[in-house]
């Protein structure tokens, strides 16, 4: 069992960092401060991304990508956690449900995908419909041989940096002894399409200038080209492709949490109260060594579902697991770090007030910490029939 990593892995944890601390922290403030991210910035992170060969590097060498493993890959995630998500999303990772993409799909989606010359947004949640997807009220009946699209989606991250949209939608129900189950179906919508309409969504404490948008469908009419994937199929697209979104959740959690973590470390060190450094009073030493021992388990419990992905084996409770133990890691290390800064922590002079509200989000999005620990009591149950 070998928990180093590779000259290789090293060098990209190595390279994305430097890339972070270069070119995504001068930038924090003035994004936390404005909400924005000026056009000509994310342009020019994705620019220096793709001169850096690290562009879709979630993607197989095959359309493009770097080829980056599972684990490859949440090493880059975790780097990447440590800076702002309005500044790291144009390190540019497109989902990877566009590998789903057929025919001329591929030239339309996939490949501009990857070379960063289209960048596209999920859309899943509903107002009526977040962690229960067959509760979608979205809709899309057929019309000849398109489909005609009515409702809507919110919190759709990057949307406005998105040229088209990966649209998950009811396309029919069924009666089952449970009840009605509705049947799903993926929808690729560009921009700009008739009766599609992208507006901006709430005002959110959490990760400023990451702007959520709230999509409109008002008879938007789709040819059936737009499909991805088979229809009434989206679940085995989504079951497929983003089955392992919740490893990047905690990826990042494990990055935020051990730059916050930096800081109380450092504080803990040069500040001095009674005579000696507030780090040498038992009630901030031990406050650092159960932070630091919850981001190292974090990291491994993180690291090992990518690597059991890697090797193919099933580990829907394993990534369950990293979530919501990285997640709520990272809740108890921003709030330690404010408390052991006291008053300051909660002052603009210093980021650990920004790491404190961006965390609340990570237990909420991409499956709330109840949601993972539902999948993890199923996981342990279904074994032994119960």
């Amino acid at each position: 069992m070998d928990f180093g990593l590779s000259q290789e892995q090293q060098m990209i944890v190595d390279t994305v960092r430097d890339f972070v601390e270069k070119e995504i922290y001068p930038h924090e403030a003035e994004v936390e401060r404005t909400g924005q991210v000026p056009h000509e910035l994310g342009q020019a992170i994705k620019q220096k991304v793709v001169d850096l060969g690290f562009y879709a590097c979630n993607f197989p060498e095959s359309v493009g990508g770097a080829g980056l493993s599972h684990v490859d890959f949440t090493l880059v995630e975790r780097e990447l956690g440590r800076g702002s998500m309005a500044l790291t999303h144009f390190f540019g990772r497109p989902q990877n449900i566009l590998m789903a993409c057929q025919g001329e799909q591929v030239e339309r989606y996939l490949l501009p995908a990857v070379r960063g010359e289209r960048m596209d947004a999920l859309a899943m949640t509903e107002p009526d419909a977040g962690s229960d997807v067959r509760g979608m009220k979205c809709t899309a009946v057929r019309d000849g041989t398109d489909w005609v699209v009515n409702g809507s989606k919110h919190f759709i991250s990057g949307a406005e940096h998105a040229d088209f949209f990966i649209v998950f939608v009811a396309t029919g129900v069924d009666e089952t002894p449970r009840g009605p189950k509705k049947r799903i179906t993926t929808f690729l919508v560009d921009r700009g399409a008739v009766g599609f309409d992208v507006r901006e969504g709430y005002n959110s404490v959490s990760h400023k200038g990451y702007k959520n948008y709230v999509l409109d469908f008002d008879n938007c009419r789709l040819p059936a080209e737009a499909v991805l994937g088979a229809v009434d199929g989206g679940f085995a697209v989504m079951n497929e492709w983003l089955y392992a979104t919740r490893i990047t959740v905690a990826a990042f959690s494990v990055g935020r949490a051990r730059r916050c973590f930096d800081y109380a470390l450092n504080y803990a060190a040069e500040r001095k109260q009674f005579g000696q450094p507030i780090g040498k009073f038992q009630g901030i030493s031990f406050q650092l060594a159960d932070m630091i021992t919850d981001i190292d388990a974090a990291d491994l419990l993180t690291l090992k579902s990518a690597w059991m992905l890697d090797q193919g084996m099933p580990c829907n409770r394993e990534i369950a697991s990293a979530k919501v133990y990285a997640s709520e890691a990272l809740a108890k290390v921003t709030d330690t770090t404010l408390q052991i800064f006291g008053g300051m922590g909660l002052m603009d002079d210093f980021p650990i007030e920004r790491f404190w509200r961006d965390a609340r989000v990570e237990r909420i999005w991409d499956g709330t910490s109840e949601i993972q620990r539902h999948i993890i009591g199923r996981e342990l149950l279904r074994p032994l029939g119960a």
